[in-house]
Parts: structure tokens; C-alpha cells; sequence
């Protein structure tokens, strides 16, 4: 076996975002595999982490958050700036890992302040685009500052090759297939009806992320209601919309689905047909995939998608966009159907074929293949070349004494 190492793993959040996790299941693993591993994150008053983990999780906790989008960022960073010096002396890592931009400012600024930080390494899920300028320095700077960057895709790798300039590597999520799997669990029935989803004989669209822009979610919803009025076969149909905790700040979105709704007639809520849970138990989730009759992603931007993952190793279809990253991994699997995100009749359609389609009967080949184990001893290569390359430029940096 290779040295055991000393991993520390940074993440922005205990809630169910799909970056955490990445964090999470990364983090169990590398642990699998031998290392030391722990995990820091965020938390705003009365949060606790979403799951049970195997391994050390160390919270920092947020103050009350107050101001707009930038000051609550600014009062995000100090507090992982003032917690993370102790954490940090205390855990004697070899390597540090920010999964996220907050992260990536504390250990800039820190570094910029003097600490001695271990190299550390950044994965960038995807970039967004901000109107406030200081929020886009911010972004660049939590990748910039670090020793290695990678994505999880291969359009977002390209993305800075070609666009900025920087060698990112390509590093892929993975599927926990002992969690995501096709045959159902006992306690799927009760779990599924205590959200009122009892069994039905229409069609369950389901929607992980929540109502955002880039999850397309709004002409999702104009599809499901054209459906719902054209279709026979989509009349009890209902669109189950989960999770959708996040820090930016989705009111546009939030209005256009709620002006939607009163276009279209459709009620929402309990027995209605759009259900929105908001974040739901770790449990819940594999149940809410077997009982989809499709997953549904006509995103607008993804990092990779990792929920049309789950879906297909719950042998569940899944709709997704035409485009990178979902074309990169899904181009040749069973189980896929496709759509034109920006065209509300290519969605309808493609939610059609989806529903056509048989559940699978076996794991597809780009779930086997997209392993959190495969994933785990590529990150362990990383950090490997990361340490050695940081010991080089420290030893190269050294003055030599003379006497």
C-alpha cells in the first residue's frame, strides 16, 4: 500500500448539496482505502450534517448571516479564516482539499497572511457568473491560489484550458452503488408515503436540486402541465421537486415558478400535482429514484450531473440535455433520453421517451464505471504529486547558508 496519508477535505455546507456530497462520499473512500480523513465544513445555527458518516467531521459554526449575497459571503470566509488555524494545526495534515469557493478564499487568505498551509488542492464543480465584480474576483481567487485545480467534467476541464489558461485535471464523480442500487429497500413504501406519495398509476417526475435557473426547472414545469393536458397517458402525472437548499439567491426563479403555476392551474403540495419537499432525510433519496418514472435533468448548466447517475443505478430513465457535461458520460447508456433545454416541446417529448423506456434491470456500464473507488485513487494520486511538487518549490525557494 502506498503511505497513508493525512487528508483534510473542505466543504461550504452540511446540507444535502450535491458538492457535499462529492465531499462526503470522497472522503469515505479515500478512508477505505487507508487514509487519514476529515472533514470540515460550514454550518449556520442549528444545522447538523444530513448524514452519518464513518469519519472525524469538524464544524465551524456561521454567526447569524446578515446583508445581501456579498456580505454574507465576506462573513462566510471570515469565520472559516478566524476556525481553520486550529483545525488545521491540530489535524497535522499532509494535504488539504477545498471542494468549494468559500474554502479556497479562507486558505488564499490565509497563505497571503502568513500561515503555513499544507499544498492544497481545489475542485471546481462549475463557475458561475456574477453581476458583482468583487463576488468574480472572489470565485477566481479560490482556485487561483491553489496548488492544483480539477473538475469533474470534461467540458469544464476545457473550460480552462482553453479559456483560462490553466492545466486543470479531470477528475470524475462517482455513484455509491451501495446506496443507489435497483432492487427496492423494506422501508421505501412508508418512507415515500409520509411525503404523500402513496402508490398511484400516474407517472412521478422527479426534479433534484430545486427550483433554479440553471436547473431549467421552470420549463420543466410548463412541460409536465402540457403533458398533463395532452397526453392521456400523463393526466395523474405528478413533478416531484426535491431539495434546493442553497446560499445564492434564486428569487427570480422562484417568482417565474410560482407565476407558472397560476398560468398553468397546477396546485402544489401534498396530494397535489407538483410536490416540492425542499431537502429531504439521506434515506429518502434512493426511494424517490426507484419510484420516479424518470429522473429528470434538462439542465441549462451542470457540473457533471450525478443525479441522472443515481437515477440510471436505481434502473430508473433519465432525461437530460443535449450538451456537455451529460453528453460526455451518457452519449452510448441504456436508459437515456434527451432533450433541447431551451425548447419546452423538446422537454415534453423527451419526458415521453423516458417514460417509454423499460426500467433497467442491471447497473449500466457508466455507473460501474464511474466509481467512488476509481475516483478515490485518482484524488490519491493527485495529492501524491501535489505534496511532492510543493516540497520541491519549498526546498527550491530555501536560501542557502554559506559559511
Amino acid at each position: 500500500m502506498k503511505r497513508r496519508l493525512r487528508i483534510g477535505l473542505l466543504t461550504h455546507s452540511v446540507r444535502a448539496r450535491g458538492g457535499v456530497v462529492h465531499t462526503l462520499e470522497l472522503a469515505q473512500a479515500l478512508m477505505e482505502r487507508g487514509h487519514s480523513v476529515t472533514v470540515m465544513a460550514s454550518a449556520e445555527p442549528g444545522e447538523q450534517l444530513f448524514r452519518e458518516v464513518d469519519f472525524p467531521v469538524q464544524v465551524l459554526r456561521l454567526p447569524t448571516l446578515t446583508g445581501g449575497l456579498q456580505a454574507q459571503v465576506s462573513q462566510r470566509i471570515d469565520t472559516l479564516v478566524q476556525g481553520l488555524p486550529p483545525l488545521l494545526g491540530a489535524g497535522g495534515f499532509d494535504v488539504l482539499h477545498a471542494q468549494d469557493s468559500l474554502s479556497g478564499n479562507a486558505l488564499a487568505l490565509l497563505q497571503r497572511d502568513g500561515l503555513a498551509v499544507p499544498p492544497w488542492a481545489r475542485t471546481v464543480h462549475h463557475l458561475d457568473v456574477f453581476e458583482n465584480p468583487t463576488l468574480m474576483a472572489w470565485q477566481e481567487r479560490a482556485w487561483r491560489a491553489a496548488d492544483g485545480v480539477a473538475c469533474v467534467s470534461d467540458l469544464w476541464t476545457r473550460h480552462f484550458h482553453d479559456v483560462l489558461g490553466y492545466p486543470a485535471r479531470r477528475m470524475h464523480n462517482g455513484v455509491n452503488l451501495r446506496r443507489y442500487h435497483i432492487e427496492a429497500d423494506s422501508g421505501d413504501t412508508a418512507r415515500l408515503a409520509a411525503i404523500g406519495l402513496a402508490p398511484q398509476t400516474g407517472p412521478v417526475c422527479l426534479l433534484v436540486g430545486g427550483v433554479e435557473q440553471r436547473k431549467n426547472s421552470v420549463r420543466l414545469l410548463r412541460a409536465v402541465a402540457h403533458l398533463r393536458r395532452t397526453d392521456p397517458a400523463w393526466a395523474d402525472a405528478r413533478l416531484v421537486v426535491v431539495g434546493g437548499a442553497s446560499m445564492l439567491d434564486h428569487s427570480a426563479a422562484q417568482r417565474a415558478w410560482l407565476d407558472t403555476l397560476a398560468e398553468t392551474g397546477l396546485s402544489e403540495g401534498a396530494g397535489q400535482p407538483v410536490l416540492r419537499t425542499g431537502t429531504v432525510s439521506d434515506e429518502l433519496m434512493p426511494a424517490l429514484m426507484r419510484r420516479a418514472a424518470v429522473v429528470s435533468m434538462p439542465s441549462l448548466m451542470e457540473g457533471f450531473g450525478l443525479a441522472a447517475l443515481e437515477g440510471l443505478a436505481c434502473g430508473t430513465p433519465v432525461l437530460v440535455s443535449r450538451r456537455p457535461p451529460f453528453t460526455e458520460h451518457f452519449h452510448d447508456s441504456p436508459g437515456v433520453a434527451w432533450c433541447n433545454p431551451e425548447d419546452m416541446a423538446s422537454i415534453a417529448a423527451g419526458l415521453q421517451d423516458a417514460v417509454r423506456m423499460p426500467r433497467l434491470a442491471a447497473t449500466p456500464r457508466v455507473c460501474l464505471e464511474h466509481s467512488w473507488q476509481r475516483s478515490a485513487a485518482l484524488h490519491e494520486d493527485w495529492y501524491v504529486e501535489l505534496m511532492t511538487e510543493h516540497r520541491s518549490s519549498t526546498e527550491a525557494a530555501r536560501p542557502i547558508l554559506t559559511h
